[in-house]
């Protein structure tokens, strides 16, 4: 971004306006508005992304400060992309969805150096490379929160966290506040209008104690690790607060790039490699001199080990390494499965251990009456976090391991996320240790306990258990069920003490005056929760089955089922066949289906529900979207280019598919028709290169599917 010749010419300008008084009138503000923007952006490059400054802090605060001055007196001279305007003082009230420009998936993991010989071979098998013929780029792989930058005309225009791969929640406020995130970047000079990055919000190893610090003296809360204090902060309603946790941000990939045309410009970049050198002159904060170029998989594993045996030297919390195939052509032969691309491959270092003592072990009653067991060690620091719960999963589990309360255990962090417990250490034991006796009744209620011959988990048969009804209003009104945003669980503990709350039902009848009233609350509080849980009575059939808790009935069986039936209290009426006619729901989806329905106080509660107003009956959001197979342009592709004069491109499309046709992205020979608007460009005049593309005016479309 700045040569090394440059230094001179910055500091010189530094210097200059480090001595100048104010300016005299508004035409010399805006010149000096400017050129202390680009300044201080040099400085900010400097700092944030080479940390290497070349000013003291004291020496950029008074640059700042004069900017500031200058703007606070001539409102006229701000620029949009000024370094005064990356912490905006607004609140975000909410954090809205958007969808990615393309899809994030994941990627599929490498433990040992079999592994990564296996993804060598598939990848030559895939591209029908030999051994040694393919170069890899191998870099960290950052322990943080995934984030998309997208620009548009040079500027960025919307930052969003990766979600579920497709959507993801909208922080633009707060990226704007990461000073290693251009607010501006020269893509239009390689032809490129539009473009969709990704990257990895981190916080160094040395921010992190700083932070935890200043908290600890607060006596606040600390954060477990750098990665939650990272997404935390990515996360946060006032981008303030998101400014003071000193987030930076790697960028490693190119998703997305097209000309102004909409054409893919991705292709200019033939390699991964020249891909993160175009980012790095741009100014952004990529790999560097830690990111290497290795000529064969034997190479690949030597700089994964280097890495492993480096990660505590770093700055920043890694996990392993990420190897992608270099060059572009042969990432496409390769191509993706639904869940990752086949030319990447995490290679994930081993988890970190240590040992500790079991001290006890509590049993907790999930939603469906499943009893969990859980260790209580004695807390030890482990990958940046200390641990002192452990999940024991089940009985079996205690019983395979052979653990006893007073053990020495090894534990450890799988994936350096979750603790678990490898095994005991008897060599340890002095004879004071005790067998670990699993309930036969429910720790909460006093129930039996059972088991299905099948299942490694023990249920307590209470479902109006306590402890089960308070899981199953969590999972309820939890973001993956009905999404109703304000009930925690220390919310929904306080309401079930209150006797407001007793069933799931209850949530939709809570009054919004007596939540007012209760301390702690305030009116502004009640009447968020009120809207939010409006909003959650017309959301679609599938969440509302999703979040009954109905045993093994997960998202997808929900979908399924919301796509079959017309009025949710129906089921009621159905047989075990009809359940088994919808594919992918197996009999024991349909027998738990059915014991839910065929219970009268779960009916009567759904009915209770509907009378409060939430929503029964399918939506077309439950309907899966079929392309009608004896419509006008069935078996069809079709493209929208141009500005269309008597729709927008989204209704346009809505007409196409409905009409049978596929929508497509691109043109290329697969492509069957491209309608053309006004000031269309060069689609157009690939389409007609191809000579095999039918050309429509907007006119001709809407008399086709009309």
């Amino acid at each position: 971004m700045y040569a090394p010749e440059d230094i001179k010419h910055w500091n010189d300008r530094t210097a200059d306006y480090l001595t100048r008084d104010q300016p005299a009138g508004i035409a010399e503000a805006t010149v000096w508005a400017r050129e202390l923007g680009d300044v201080l952006r040099f400085h900010e490059y400097r700092y944030y992304v080479l940390h290497e400054p070349l000013v003291s802090d004291y020496e950029y605060d008074q640059l700042y400060k004069k900017l500031q001055a200058i703007e606070s007196r001539w409102p006229e001279v701000v620029q949009e992309d000024s370094p005064t305007r990356r912490v905006s003082p607004d609140l975000t009230s909410d954090l809205p969805e958007v969808t990615h420009l393309t899809p994030m998936l994941s990627l599929d993991n490498s433990y040992d150096e079999n592994d990564l010989r296996e993804f060598d071979r598939q990848v030559r098998k895939l591209t029908g490379m030999q051994e040694g013929d393919i170069d890899y780029a191998v870099e960290p792989k950052y322990d943080g929160g995934t984030i998309t930058l997208v620009y548009e005309n040079d500027r960025l225009v919307r930052s969003a966290t990766r979600g579920d791969g497709i959507r993801g929640e909208e922080i633009t406020a707060n990226a704007r506040t990461i000073r290693s995130v251009p607010l501006q970047a020269a893509f239009s000079k390689r032809g490129i209008y539009s473009a969709e990055l990704r990257g990895e919000a981190i916080i160094r190893k040395e921010t992190f104690h700083r932070l935890n610090a200043q908290r600890e003296e607060q006596d606040l809360p600390l954060f477990a690790n750098p990665r939650n204090a990272a997404t935390g902060g990515l996360r946060m309603k006032d981008p303030r607060e998101a400014a003071g946790r000193g987030l930076e941000v790697f960028v490693f990939q190119l998703g997305f790039a097209a000309d102004a045309d909409g054409v893919n410009q991705l292709t200019t970049l033939p390699t991964h490699w020249q891909t993160l050198d175009l980012l790095d002159q741009l100014g952004f904060k990529v790999p560097g001199a830690e990111r290497k170029r290795c000529r064969d998989i034997g190479e690949v594993i030597a700089y994964c080990r280097e890495w492993e045996n480096r990660r505590d030297d770093y700055p920043y919390e890694i996990d392993g390494m990420v190897v992608k195939v270099d060059r572009r052509d042969l990432q496409e032969k390769c191509g993706f499965t639904s869940h990752h691309p086949r030319w990447a491959i995490a290679f994930k270092f081993k988890a970190r251990q240590a040992t500790s003592r079991l001290l006890a072990v509590e049993y907790q009653v999930g939603k469906v009456g499943s009893i969990t067991p859980v260790a209580k060690i004695e807390p030890v620091p482990l990958a940046g976090v200390t641990i002192s719960s452990v999940s024991l999963h089940n009985e079996d589990f205690i019983r395979n391991k052979d653990l006893r309360i007073g053990d020495r255990v090894l534990v450890e962090r799988a994936g350096d996320v979750i603790p678990y417990i490898v095994k005991s250490l008897p060599e340890w034991r002095t004879g004071a240790e005790k067998p670990i006796v699993f309930p036969t009744h429910c720790p909460v209620c006093g129930s039996p306990l059972w088991r299905e011959p099948d299942e490694a988990a023990w249920r307590c048969e209470n479902s109006g258990c306590e402890a089960q009804v308070k899981q199953r209003i969590l999972f309820h009104v939890s973001k993956d069920a009905m999404d109703i945003e304000g009930l925690g669980r220390s919310t929904v503990d306080r309401f079930f003490e209150l006797g407001w709350i007793r069933g799931i039902a209850d949530i939709y009848r809570l009054d919004t005056r007596a939540m007012a009233e209760l301390e702690g609350f305030g009116t502004k509080s009640a009447d968020n929760l009120r809207k939010a849980i409006d909003k959650a009575k017309s959301n679609p059939v599938h969440r509302l089955l999703h979040s009954l808790s109905i045993h093994h009935l997960g998202k997808k069986a929900a979908r399924l089922l919301a796509a079959e039936v017309a009025y949710v209290p129906d089921l009621a009426n159905w047989d075990e066949a009809r359940f088994l006619a919808i594919k992918d729901i197996g009999p024991v989806v349909a027998h738990n289906v059915m014991a839910f329905f065929a219970r009268p106080e779960n009916l009567a509660m759904l009915k209770d529900m509907e009378a409060l107003g939430v929503n029964m009956r399918q939506t077309e959001e439950d309907l899966p979207r079929v392309l009608p197979a004896d419509g006008p342009l069935a078996g069809k592709t079709i493209l929208f280019t141009g500005t269309l004069e008597k729709m927008g491109r989204k209704e346009a499309q809505d007409l196409a598919e409905k009409a049978g046709a596929r929508n497509v992205s691109a043109v290329s020979g697969q492509l069957d028709i491209l309608v053309v608007g006004a000031s269309a460009g060069s689609k157009l005049k690939k389409a007609q290169s191809l000579g095999t593309v039918a050309i429509w005016t907007e006119e001709e479309f809407i008399n086709q599917v009309t």
